[in-house]
């Protein structure tokens, strides 16, 4: 007789079947099982995740307070792009979006118990503008427990990356930013990273993240915690941010045509959500 699933394979298996079918779970099982599993139970499902669905090609991370530990969740394999890249409603359900400071890995850190680890472990960094997509496999999943989003990846849908465009001036405290969506500024003016300084929620995470879905590695992209708040926007929107120092990052959500392309017209509407935090 073969036993029932537990917890952390069962929850797994649902987010995998999730994403593969682009049906969401059923929220109130994710939460349940979330209960059940805790956060390391939480990493476990995310690491079965990536295991079926990755690899992990960058990295989600941050914190609400400077003396708040830090969480991590892997951005899995198709959910990275370039900037201008669009991401469609035949692989978003919804689409949030989040303008972040990311750091790109350039060489491999130095060993965690060098003397002087922040000092050179910045020489082997690029920070970057990025705009991180916020999805869930779960449905109603801003309404998800604590738990069942840091098991779905913490909700990340994917990311866009730009190049660093203007020399001098970044504040990784405070930066200036601009969002616009359509044209239209949404968020603009100097904004907290919410961990306090963004390099040092890369330091955090550095230190906490382990070999966990194959650990940091060269070429992968780590976010730092939103400078936008969470808008949601409705399908036809094209998106633009902008941070001091590091220059713009741009994308779109486009609906899918009827043959799986993409409406270069971005039009369509769909109802948007308010702002919230991921």
């Amino acid at each position: 007789m073969t036993g029932q699933p537990n917890p952390v394979e069962a929850l797994a298996a649902a987010l995998i079947a999730a994403r593969r079918s682009h049906h969401p779970m059923v929220r109130d099982e994710a939460d349940r099982l979330g209960e059940m599993i805790g956060p390391d139970g939480a990493y476990a499902v995310q690491q079965l995740v990536c295991d079926a669905c990755g690899p992990a090609v960058a990295w989600k991370t941050g914190r609400k307070r400077p003396e708040d530990p830090v969480i991590a969740a892997p951005v899995l394999e198709g959910g990275l792009r370039a900037s201008g890249a669009a991401f469609s409603t035949r692989e978003l359900g919804a689409c949030g979006v989040e303008l972040e400071i990311g750091f790109r890995l350039e060489r491999p850190l130095p060993p965690l118990d060098s003397p002087d680890f922040p000092t050179l472990a910045r020489a082997c960094v690029t920070p970057i503008p990025v705009i991180e997509i916020v999805d869930g496999r779960m449905d109603g999943f801003m309404e998800a427990t604590p738990l069942a989003k840091l098991a779905d990846n913490q909700i990340n849908g994917g990311l866009v990356y730009g190049t660093p465009s203007e020399a001098g001036g970044l504040d990784l405290g405070q930066p200036e930013v601009r969002l616009t969506f359509n044209g239209q500024d949404v968020v603009s003016g100097r904004q907290p990273v919410p961990g306090g300084d963004a390099f040092s929620v890369f330091m955090a995470f550095a230190r906490m993240v382990g070999t966990h879905c194959g650990g940091l590695r060269p070429g992968q992209i780590v976010t730092t915690g939103s400078l936008s708040g969470l808008p949601f926007v409705p399908p036809g929107t094209r998106i633009d941010g902008w941070i001091a120092g590091l220059g713009h990052v741009r994308t779109a959500f486009v609906e899918a045509n009827a043959d799986g392309g993409q409406d270069a017209a971005m039009s369509g509407q769909r109802s948007s959500h308010g702002h919230r935090s991921s």
